[in-house]
């Protein structure tokens, strides 16, 4: 538990969603964060927003309706498991509690655009408290349409942001278009993150649960990118694994590999449990609970793992599922 704040009450009745938006400098955060926080339904939103540089604006710049908005100065959520950023989340909460007003039902953290969106995820896990207290609902990215290509050939930063995504989220779309280069070069990065026109989007659907629909993804073409050693492999596993042998897979890639495990997501079967698949989810080092469904969402029963991962060999995921016998990877 974080020092100095022990006292805090007891964990929330539900876990509080937590949404995370990242992209790099410039890319239209703050314009698109106070966007969604101006929507009436999303006003009870607690906003936490990370700035790098000793003089802080963004939070000056933040015109929305939020009356809970915690400034982290210095970027402290850049770089293994944030102090800073755990305690922000601690003094929130106790706020939340002991505040004779409504209490806000959803935070928002704003990235420094120049943040590797794993070790904020990780800080989460790595708190108890926290993990129990807070549910991550999910990770949206921006990405100028203006400047976009040429930053992710130059800054591994937006690289890496692009490729944890749950979202990934066009903007400025007004002042250039959106080009197919761009479409195939987020959807070789991240193949399972919807990319998003935020401009046409519903704003309330961005950050916390909605679906705003995709923007089709153009066919696949042979293109030289600078991808900064990422990519992403794709597993499928002909056999189910037991709960346990899968965790230990998986863990042992997180804990050998887990600064090059930058994101995984996957349906996976298991031998010992029957009934529908589960929803696998980690990112780095952090391995979260597995989402059990009720059934298969398509005819493809099929166990099968997307790895985005940076300067990782593929042989080395493949010995570590030997027992599914994964087939596969490309």
């Amino acid at each position: 538990m974080t020092p100095g704040l022990a006292n805090l009450a007891e964990v929330p009745s539900e876990p509080i969603p937590l949404s995370v938006l990242t992209g790099f400098l410039g890319s239209g955060k703050t314009t698109l964060l106070s966007r969604i926080l101006n929507v009436p339904d999303l006003s009870d939103t607690a906003v936490l927003i990370s700035e790098f540089g000793a003089v802080a604006l963004d939070h000056q710049l933040l015109e929305a309706a939020a009356d809970d908005v915690v400034e982290l100065p210095n970027g402290c959520t850049c770089c293994a498991v944030r102090q800073g950023l755990a305690d922000a989340f601690y003094r929130l909460l106790r706020s939340r509690q002991a505040s004779g007003r409504a209490p806000f039902r959803r935070i928002a953290l704003e990235t420094s655009g120049l943040a590797d969106p794993g070790p904020t995820l990780y800080t989460l896990s790595a708190d108890s408290f926290l993990e129990a207290s807070l549910r991550l609902d999910r990770v949206a990215t921006t990405i100028d349409a203006v400047l976009g290509e040429g930053t992710l050939d130059r800054y591994p930063e937006a690289v890496a942001q692009a490729a944890v995504a749950d979202l990934l989220l066009l903007t400025k779309s007004d002042m250039a278009p959106v080009t197919d280069n761009l479409l195939q070069r987020l959807a070789s990065l991240n193949p399972t993150a919807p990319i998003v026109d935020a401009r046409d989007a519903e704003a309330s659907d961005l950050l916390f649960g909605g679906a705003p629909r995709a923007l089709p993804r153009p066919r696949p073409h042979a293109t030289a990118v600078h991808a900064h050693g990422i990519r992403a492999l794709s597993v499928r596993l002909q056999r189910p694994m037991s709960r346990l042998g899968f965790a230990m897979a998986l863990g042992g890639l997180a804990r050998d590999h887990g600064e090059k495990l930058l994101r995984v997501k996957g349906l996976v079967e298991f031998s010992d449990r029957p009934g529908g698949p589960a929803a696998i989810h980690a990112v780095q080092h952090t391995l979260y609970p597995p989402r059990w469904l009720e059934r298969w969402p398509d005819s493809d029963r099929a166990s099968r793992l997307v790895f985005i991962v940076r300067d990782l060999e593929s042989d080395e995921i493949l010995r570590r599922f030997a027992d599914g016998s994964p087939v596969g990877v490309s």
